[in-house]
């Protein structure tokens, strides 16, 4: 503000849900290191030599990759193809498994921490500790500072635009806010829209409407980030009062 004074309250970060924000980055880093090192070794096994690509029998990238963890290059001879693909493809594969048990690790303490943190968000149906951990760092261990679930909705960027030209009246998706929660409630709409009966029939409504797929999923996850909301206060106030 023009004098200095800001009305915005912070987020706490001396309780468990900024322990869970810690962890949270840390695997998220893992799993995008790891994604690399895929990468990496599906293009190097394409262009590997002949005998590489022949030795490589496993149907799936991560059993081809566990099959190179074994190999013994001669290092003596690295100025052979074979033998420099065989040491940079076990690389990428040891690099892979070591990222692997890091992010498996690091997804079993998020957990539990999680399930001590918002037993009934973890409940609801396409959450999972990912998702829920995604939500809590979202909204802040305090979200009493939010004064809304249309607050907590803004700033997952699922409120509606209105998008109305002449007669049209429609809205767009929002493109701003934190884009991690937006792209977990649109994970979460895909589940409910493939198992939950209550979300098919209401899709199924809203497309003899003639609202388009992304208009229906925008609505969703409008409706999933109220639902949210309500659960992480009812956990966070609950936790709270426990501490």
């Amino acid at each position: 503000m023009l004098a200095g004074e800001c009305i915005a309250v912070p987020k706490d970060t001396t309780g468990i849900v900024e322990a869970i924000r810690l962890l949270h980055t840390a695997r998220d880093s893992a799993v995008k290191a790891r994604t690399a090192a895929f990468n990496q070794f599906s293009e190097l096994a394409i262009t590997a030599p002949e005998s590489i690509r022949r030795s490589l029998t496993a149907t799936t990238l991560a059993g081809k990759a566990s099959q190179a963890t074994t190999w013994r290059p001669n290092h003596n001879q690295l100025a052979d193809p074979v033998q420099a693909a065989k040491l940079a493809l076990r690389g990428l594969a040891r690099r892979i498994a070591a990222l692997t048990a890091e992010a498996a690790e690091i997804e079993q303490r998020l957990a539990e921490m999680v399930h001590a943190a918002a037993p009934r968000t973890l409940n609801l149906l396409g959450m999972g500790p990912i998702h829920t951990a995604q939500m809590l760092i979202t909204a802040g261990q305090n979200i009493d500072r939010l004064h809304s679930e249309a607050a907590f909705a803004h700033l997952c960027a699922a409120d509606p635009i209105p998008a109305s030209s002449g007669k049209t009246t429609r809205h767009r998706l929002n493109p701003f806010g934190d884009r991690q929660a937006n792209r977990a409630l649109h994970l979460i709409a895909v589940v409910r829209l493939r198992y939950c009966q209550r979300t098919r029939a209401y899709a199924k409504r809203r497309t003899e409407q003639g609202l388009s797929k992304k208009d229906i999923i925008r609505c969703l996850k409008r409706y999933i980030a109220r639902e949210i909301y309500y659960s992480l206060r009812a956990d966070l106030r609950q936790l709270a009062t426990a501490t």
